[in-house]
């Protein structure tokens, strides 16, 4: 009796660079950069009004932030959680789903939903901030010394909640260069991006930049819906 070997479905190849036309789902990625942006950039310090500051930062300066930025920030950090984890399901759905064969592709989506689980932590410390400063809604919650350790919990989390993003980055790189479904350009600025980054931490020690890889999204996703990238090429 002759015995059949299962035949696995066959991964499709990289479509043909076809004529440029728009496609609009990337743009999600740019609106989580615009998003991370913003919220990265809003909070207070307390050495904001001047060059002068006397360091070391104590609780007693800590207690003279506004609350409104810090609000707003933790707000809409979840707002920009929750676009990470749509982008990541469309990226799902669009990218891997149909180039199963794609390391790059899944670096891309673990990259994206490791960010968007790190960015609901931090942000929602920077919330914390803001609800028990002394002109929050809790501002009787906690004393100098607690609201001061939530303060230094938010000095640097919200920027290293976009470090897993670099994986997302070496990911598109991947798929330009070896799997050749994204444009050479994009995968080639994508990789040197997150180099730098790394490199920058190496040499200055600061944790907190390779949260610039946001601006990096924001171009990334203009790039994919009007550039000519395959995977964006082929959707029917």
């Amino acid at each position: 009796m002759n015995e059949t070997t299962p035949v696995s479905p066959p991964v499709p190849a990289p479509p043909a660079a076809g004529a440029r036309r728009f496609t609009a789902w990337p743009l999600l990625i740019s609106l989580c950069g615009v998003l991370g942006v913003v919220a990265l950039f809003l909070e207070g310090r307390p050495d904001a009004n001047g060059s002068d500051f006397d360091y070391p930062v104590t609780a007693e300066d800590v207690l003279g932030l506004d609350h409104v930025p810090y609000r707003l920030s933790g707000a809409l950090g979840y707002v920009l959680a929750l676009a990470l984890i749509a982008a990541a399901v469309t990226w799902r759905h669009r990218v891997e789903r149909r180039f199963p064969g794609s390391s790059g592709a899944s670096a891309v989506s673990y990259g994206v939903l490791a960010t968007a689980a790190l960015v609901t932590l931090a942000y929602g410390w920077r919330g914390a901030v803001g609800n028990y400063l002394p002109s929050g809604a809790e501002g009787d919650t906690y004393d100098a010394e607690g609201i001061y350790t939530y303060f230094v919990m938010t000095d640097f989390s919200p920027y290293i909640a976009f470090v897993p993003l670099l994986a997302s980055a070496y990911g598109l790189a991947w798929m330009a260069l070896r799997e050749r479904l994204v444009s050479r350009g994009l995968g080639a600025l994508s990789g040197l991006l997150a180099t730098a980054l790394l490199l920058a931490v190496f040499v200055t020690g600061v944790p907190g930049l390779p949260a610039m890889i946001i601006l990096g999204l924001v171009v990334a996703g203009v790039w994919l819906a009007f550039g000519r990238s395959p995977i964006t090429l082929a959707q029917p």
